[in-house]
């Protein structure tokens, strides 16, 4: 009984800590929180019914936290109905990331639109000029560990392996892995 009391207690406390640092006021939608999350930047972040952040039986749950960032005025993270993300999830948008609805998503994952800093050497400390929207349909699996990079499109049904990098797009009911992922079988 005080065990449950002081496990309550203390993510309560951290919930409430990390909001501190949030500094978005953009952010709309229905969602529930299990683990502390953070949502940063200028742009606009909105959720359908029913999306949840962090899982309690599950790594990480008590030594991290969500990081959700619309980077930029003009940037948008819209996250569908019934979407459900694992704990340590990192979702960093300077265009566009659409994540759809009931979509399933592991611990340590992130997702971003963005090389963040320009590639060429006599470049690097620039930002990068051509961020590229992702799009992750409806019903999609990401597992634990997974990145997913800017212009990727995974659409429905997508099954992504465990430690999965994901730099190009992927047809429905594929199950793709790997690094770079490539189509390791059909749904």
């Amino acid at each position: 009984m005080i065990g449950k009391i002081v496990f309550r207690l203390d993510n309560w406390i951290k919930r409430l800590i990390y909001k501190q640092y949030s500094n978005n006021p953009n952010i709309h939608g229905d969602y529930e929180s299990f683990q502390p999350i953070v949502f940063k930047g200028k742009g606009e972040v909105r959720m359908g019914d029913n999306v949840k952040f962090g899982v309690v039986n599950s790594p990480f749950f008590h030594n991290t936290y969500a990081y959700v960032e619309a980077r930029t005025s003009v940037s948008e993270i819209t996250i569908g109905s019934n979407t459900r993300m694992n704990n340590a999830v990192s979702i960093i948008a300077e265009k566009k990331i659409i994540i759809g609805s009931n979509v399933l998503i592991g611990y340590n994952c992130s997702i971003m639109d963005s090389n963040f800093h320009n590639l060429a050497p006599e470049k690097r400390h620039e930002s990068d000029p051509r961020p590229e929207s992702v799009i992750i349909h409806d019903n999609v699996f990401i597992g634990n560990d997974v990145t997913i990079l800017k212009g990727v499109c995974l659409e429905e049904n997508v099954v992504v392996a465990a430690r999965s990098v994901v730099t190009k797009s992927f047809p429905k009911n594929s199950v793709i892995g790997g690094c770079p992922a490539v189509i390791i079988g059909k749904v």
